[in-house]
């Protein structure tokens, strides 16, 4: 078994703004393992966020010792995007060395298409209304805000985009008080989500609070240890691969959040359909899926997931899985 760790660059269709800052492409890394004559691989976004770099990123990957399992790899790496990238390398590598589907391998039916959100930018209003007119037919636009000027921020998209269902991201961007004075407005504007408004280690405040708007955990919830600190906090959380460190990990984080109640979104990071593609199964039938990733960039890898305007559908074998 041989692993190799690759940084490739994307460049965006335009630059992406949200709370925390801009940017102008997306940096990624793509793990592939080898194995008897097969191959399987596997993407990650090192994110600053979460104390990560490309450097620190791929030297947890070449630090692993082979052969690994899935199983022997919940151990060897913590929750992350180093797990996360060499964790669906694994199981595609089990599909293409098999023959058979990872859903099946997994236990799940049959994947189809989901209705995908769409991130709209933060920028002024002005710039928010006409991103929101061009994707006006799309079904669900995600809207990224970061505190003041907010609420003009959706009144212009609701003006753009009169029909679309929206949900808004905060990225840890509001206060409580903030949450107290906005949130009946945007439920007046048909909003009805907002990700994170806290930042992560203020979010205590949330449980004096009455949630008027559904509130999801982003940055708050990474894998099946963080559901005990959510209670009376949070009403869905939102499953990333670069958090959850992989697919093993996502399902199981799935199962455990719906058990006890709360809604569930599968998000991504900015990154090429080979990101996406494992996050599909996880998708099937959540509350909200936000997999589009692959739409903000000027290109994508070969035989990129397909895209209509509402929906993403499931990835070809030569992609993934």
């Amino acid at each position: 078994m041989r692993i190799t760790v690759t940084k490739d660059v994307f460049p965006l269709a335009q630059v992406f703004t949200i709370a925390r800052g801009s940017r102008t492409e997306a940096v990624v890394l793509r793990v592939e393992i080898e194995q008897n004559g097969f191959r399987g691989c596997g993407e990650c976004v090192p994110y600053a966020r979460y104390n990560e770099t490309v450097e620190s990123v791929t030297a947890q990957i070449e630090e692993l010792e082979t052969p690994l399992t899935r199983e022997s790899l919940q151990k060897l790496l913590p929750a992350g995007a180093a797990r996360n990238a060499v964790d669906c390398a694994l199981w595609d590598l089990e599909s293409k060395t098999s023959g058979v589907p990872v859903w099946k391998m997994a236990g799940l039916s049959e994947p189809g298409p989901e209705v995908t959100a769409y991130t709209l930018s933060l920028d002024t209003p002005e710039k928010m209304e006409a991103q929101a007119a061009k994707n006006a037919g799309r079904p669900l636009l995600k809207t990224k805000l970061g505190g003041e000027g907010d609420i003009a921020r959706i009144e212009a998209v609701r003006r753009g985009a009169p029909d679309s269902r929206i949900i808004v991201d905060a990225n840890e961007g509001w206060t409580a008080e903030m949450y107290k004075e906005m949130a009946p407005v945007l439920v007046r504007l048909g909003v009805e989500m907002v990700e994170q408004p806290l930042p992560a280690a203020d979010d205590d405040a949330l449980l004096s609070i009455e949630r008027v708007l559904p509130v999801c955990a982003d940055e708050s919830c990474h894998d099946r240890t963080s559901l005990a600190g959510l209670k009376g906090k949070y009403d869905m959380v939102n499953i990333k691969l670069d958090k959850t460190g992989g697919l093993t990990e996502a399902l199981e984080l799935r199962k455990q959040a719906l058990e006890l109640g709360y809604d569930v979104m599968v998000g991504c990071m900015v990154g090429s359909s080979l990101a996406m593609a494992p996050a599909v199964l996880v998708a099937q039938g959540a509350s909200v899926v936000d997999l589009d990733g692959p739409l903000l960039l000027a290109t994508d890898r070969d035989h990129a997931l397909k895209y209509d305007d509402k929906n993403v559908y499931p990835p070809a074998s030569e992609l993934w899985g």
